[in-house]
């Protein structure tokens, strides 16, 4: 039993190194494949139509990117939370570099927040901040 612990040893960090490369790849891999396949499908389905605006439909149907602009209130406030918990995080458990760690995340998220009030991005704020701008 003792003959096997050095081969554990040796094996458990370069697993670790192993599946911190499998796991990245192999989920591009998988995006890649899967939006591969539905290009491949939009395409079967607009070469059996009788009518081109019907093939325009799905592809609206099946675009799954946003129309609307990054909202960076919303992730500047996700961030702030996420460095206030690694914040307390490294005070309670891992000590002062966590800490650290914790509030260079949250005065980032901060600063998100501060650039989504500074930059509206919808298209309501655009059209106030244009008329504000065209009063004075």
């Amino acid at each position: 039993m003792t003959e096997l612990l050095p081969i554990f040893g040796v094996l458990i960090p370069i697993f670790g190194i192993l599946a911190g490369i499998i796991i990245p790849v192999s989920a591009f891999i998988w995006l890649y494949h899967e939006q591969k396949n539905k290009n491949k499908t939009i395409i079967e389905i607009a070469k059996h139509m009788d009518d081109p605006s019907k093939a325009e439909k799905f592809l609206h149907i099946l675009d799954e990117r946003k129309k609307e602009p990054i909202d960076y209130r919303r992730g500047g406030v996700i961030t702030t939370f996420v460095g206030i918990g690694l914040y307390f995080f490294g005070f309670i458990a891992m000590g002062s570099f966590l800490e650290g760690i914790g509030l260079l995340v949250g005065t980032i998220g901060i600063g998100s927040i501060i650039a989504g009030y500074l930059y509206p991005n919808t298209s309501e704020e655009l059209t106030n901040a244009v008329e504000k701008f065209e009063e004075k």
